[in-house]
């Protein structure tokens, strides 16, 4: 700061020293807009007229006034510190042109010739440095979002970077987008009313053909209540033999899971083994394992889910039939505290005959 008050400083005393009565300087030329890529270089132009015994300067300064000019050279002489500018004077066009090669991204901004009249009179043109730079995705930009089934929901998507990047959204595996296609443009995506399918992964990409662009991963979370569906609703098994009942459940958040039968809460014990399988995304499996059947088991079983959105359920029949059903049963029964019996192919055989001459007396009984 000291020694850009000592600049001007001096500046105001060679204005003051100056003889009043000469005619008024004029900048006659100004160079037009630049574009630059990063490393490239760059010529700034400033051509005056009646000012010989004036201060010429340049200065890189802040069109909306949040940061302080920075003056960058007065006449033929370089006031900043930096080997990357350089100042040429052609006397015969009165040109003082600025050099800056190796740009940065930080040199893009506006570059004022000024020349100084008096105190508080000065003659200024700007030309303004534009440096190409990649996309970068905006901290302002959506993370994550969650939201409840049938709300509406929106995701924004903003990035930086010169040329302006261009906004566009995508899913992932290309799924269409709640808005219709598998491509939308804009910095903005809207859903009026979300379902639980328009959960999952959605990408913003910016892209101004600088560079490979820029991508954000945004996790659209969708709040839902269960829904129950049951693979197998009619299952059959022998007495004395283990059987696995199932239901799939969707739903978030994670709901609580019960089963009842004869609307009996059950719980692991010696007769029943319940599990939870959580599964992709918002499923799970629950399984209940009857173990060793009895007479009293057989009947109607209910996977009950809830959350703070709604509940469901499915319903099972375990029923009795002769033979044994493998898997799990596999060859295994349970009496009582009798020993564990693993019966032959031939015992089974013989079971199987005995059904079949069971169910043929039946059906000739009901004739006669």
């Amino acid at each position: 700061m000291a020694f850009k008050i000592l600049i001007f400083s001096a500046l105001f005393v060679c204005l003051l020293s100056v003889v009043t009565g000469q005619r008024t300087p004029t900048i006659s030329h100004i160079t037009q807009e630049q574009i630059r890529d990063i490393g490239g270089q760059v010529d700034l132009d400033c051509s005056v007229h009646y000012a010989n015994e004036y201060p010429v300067i340049w200065v890189k300064y802040d069109r909306l006034k949040t940061t302080e000019s920075i003056p960058l050279s007065t006449n033929a002489g370089l006031i900043i510190r930096d080997s990357r500018f350089s100042l040429r004077f052609d006397d015969a066009t009165a040109t003082y042109t600025l050099s800056i090669k190796d740009i940065q991204e930080n040199d893009a901004g506006w570059y004022q010739c000024q020349v100084l009249i008096s105190i508080s009179n000065r003659i200024t043109a700007e030309v303004e440095l534009q440096v190409r730079r990649p996309p970068i995705i905006s901290d302002n930009s959506t993370r994550s979002i969650v939201a409840s089934e049938g709300e509406s929901a929106q995701m924004e998507c903003y990035a930086g970077g010169f040329p302006p990047p261009k906004i566009t959204w995508r899913r992932e595996n290309n799924a269409i987008l709640p808005t219709g296609g598998s491509i939308y443009r804009g910095n903005v995506i809207k859903i009026p009313s979300v379902h639980k399918e328009d959960r999952g992964t959605y990408y913003c990409v910016a892209e101004n053909g600088v560079g490979k662009g820029a991508r954000r991963n945004i996790n659209l979370e969708i709040e839902f209540a269960p829904v129950v569906t049951v693979p197998r609703p009619r299952l059959g098994q022998a007495l004395q033999y283990d059987m696995d009942l199932e239901c799939h459940v969707e739903a978030y958040p994670p709901p609580a899971i019960i089963w009842l039968k004869d609307e009996i809460q059950l719980s692991n014990n010696q007769h029943y083994r319940i599990s939870h399988f959580a599964t992709a995304d918002e499923f799970t499996d629950t399984t209940i394992r009857v173990i060793t059947i009895e007479k009293r088991q057989y009947g109607v079983f209910t996977c009950k889910a809830q959350n703070k959105l709604g509940s469901d359920e499915g319903k099972v029949e375990l029923f009795e039939t002769i033979i044994p059903v493998c898997p799990p049963a596999c060859g295994r029964a349970s009496y009582g505290d009798a020993a564990s019996i693993a019966p032959s192919p031939a015992t089974l055989a013989a079971l199987l005959g005995v059904y079949i001459v069971h169910v043929v007396r039946r059906v000739f009984n009901s004739r006669h």
